[in-house]
């Protein structure tokens, strides 16, 4: 088994990011809710565990809080932002809310850094870092002394050197931070003494050792989309168990221009089992009439199942099911026991009633990108490595509102020219995701001299690492220009373009 730290979360907006630093250092880690218990988090042999930031104030009735025997476990522990101050709080030191015009602290600041806590040794004795905190750790716990110092927070990093216990205000997680990831992999490996010994070639010898110990003599339905995650699923799966693997691509009609020819083209040409499952008319007829987000994805998901079910019986026999579930989804789901940020319809379980003994998911603890790494390291051809996401429920959470035909071949048109215009301007890679969303919302304009009141379009490009995380990509003026020139020429009901420039968090990559 993998060395492995655990990050306890505190409803941080950066906690996932955390996560992702971590892996990044070829140190695998999981992410656990606050109210884990310390049984739970002592089993998994941690060689460290890191403490997240959080909204709450560690004073306030309520807080979010752990329990006080792991600071004594004799485990490294690194507390961030409100990590810190509960760590403060729990060994006998004092938190204060911050005055307005000191302690109090947001944005980029200049940090001074002591060069005798292991953090910081051999970095810049100046930095900027990321601040986000309206408390601060007025008085030191026993023990501990400062490493890291502001104009305005003089206990900006504090550290316990005897028992190994470190505590930053700032967050070294987000890039904003000077040598940010530096911090932590000196805390992974000069601390914790972590090996870095989290890499995919490991990983995917010991992953198809547990599907082949999981499945036995057993079949396995891959839920196929022939995205990154489903098609690396199956590339895994196969070589575990060759061809008792069954892949079903259900074309619910919510997919993008030519997309499920493109996929069957692909697969058919592969030495693996294939069928195509034209479901259009049960989605759309199940859709009909559903405008609420969640309620859009609870039923795509419920319907895949079904459809998968019975594909079992038709092609099978299949005693398993498998899908291409990664952390994230995990996360955003709330299945890992943070708060729900989305439904993911490949999230939750199997529901009672149906054909299958177990869920295989082979990608469930992995990231984006690690998940493209293991596809490298199995071979998959890059055009799907590289492959754009596409999310599950595919254009119905791309259609606010009502989920119609004529608003499909709207937004589906829409994207396709949009993925056009990126293309013919050297920026198909320029933006880790880029797609049209159909807006429910009608607008005045004119067109050929009378007036229009047709369809708004949004367009969404996003630049980041890990997908829990994103900035909207800077296009060029005159590609979003003839992006939306082309648009509202090309695709009836379709009459003004607009770019969305929010990054996630506050926003999600989708709109729904």
């Amino acid at each position: 088994m993998n060395q492995t730290v655990i990050v306890l979360d505190f409803g941080g907006q950066y906690s996932q990011l955390i996560a992702r630093k971590i892996r990044e250092c070829q140190v695998y880690c999981e992410v656990l809710p606050w109210t884990a218990k310390a049984e739970e988090i002592l089993s998994k042999n941690p060689i460290g565990l890191v403490l997240s930031g959080g909204p709450a104030s560690v004073y306030a009735d309520g807080a979010p809080t752990m329990d006080r025997s792991l600071l004594d476990a004799g485990i490294p522990v690194l507390g961030i932002c409100y990590g810190c101050q509960l760590t403060v709080k729990l060994l006998g030191g004092e938190v204060k809310a911050a005055q307005a015009d000191t302690a109090r602290e947001y944005g980029r600041t200049e940090t001074s850094y002591d060069a005798d806590c292991p953090l910081f040794a051999g970095l810049p004795e100046k930095g900027i870092s990321w601040m986000s905190h309206g408390d601060y750790v007025s008085r030191l716990p026993e023990g501990f002394q400062v490493s890291a110092a502001t104009a305005h927070c003089p206990n900006a990093g504090i550290f316990d050197p005897a028992r190994r216990i470190f505590g930053v205000q700032f967050h070294p997680e987000v890039r904003h931070t000077d040598n940010g990831k530096e911090m932590i992999r000196r805390f992974l490996m000069d601390v914790c003494g972590a090996e870095g010994d989290w890499v995919m070639k490991d990983f995917a010898a010991r992953a198809v050792k547990e599907i082949r110990e999981k499945v036995g003599d057993g079949s396995v339905l891959l839920a196929l989309s022939g995205g990154v995650d489903s098609s690396v699923a199956a590339a895994l799966i196969g070589k575990a168990i060759g061809e008792r693997l069954l892949c079903i691509y259900v074309d619910h009609g919510l997919m993008r221009k030519n997309e499920s020819e493109e996929v069957e083209a692909y697969y058919a040409a592969q030495p693996v089992r294939f069928h195509r499952i034209d479901a259009k008319d049960r989605f759309l007829k199940g859709l009909k009439g559903v405008v609420e987000p969640e309620a859009k994805r609870r039923f795509i998901g419920a319907e895949f199942i079904k459809v998968f079910s019975e594909a079992a019986e038709t092609y099978g026999p299949a005693e398993f099911l498998a899908q291409g579930t990664i952390y994230p989804d995990v996360i955003e789901s709330g299945a890992a026991g943070g708060h729900t940020i989305k439904s993911h319809h490949n999230v939750g379980g199997l529901p009672e009633h149906i054909s299958f003994q177990s869920i295989v998911e082979p990608l469930r603890i992995l990231f984006k990108d690690e998940v493209r790494a293991l596809g490298r390291e199995l071979g998959v051809p890059e055009n799907i490595v590289s492959r754009q996401p596409f999310p599950g429920p595919g254009l119905a959470v791309r259609v606010i509102g009502e989920v119609t035909e004529e608003k499909l071949a709207i937004v589906r048109e829409a994207d396709a020219i949009f993925r056009e215009v990126m293309a013919q301007h050297g920026l198909a890679n320029f933006a880790d995701q880029y797609f049209a969303v159909l807006t429910n919302m009608r607008t005045v304009g004119v067109m050929g001299d009378e007036r229009s009141y047709q369809y708004t379009v949004a367009l969404r490009a996003v630049t980041t690492e890990d997908f829990m995380t994103a900035d909207f990509a800077r296009i060029p003026y005159e590609v979003l220009e003839e992006a939306s020139r082309r648009i509202v020429n090309e695709v009836p009901g379709a009459s003004r373009i607009v770019y969305d420039i929010t990054s996630k968090p506050p926003a999600t990559v989708e709109f729904e």
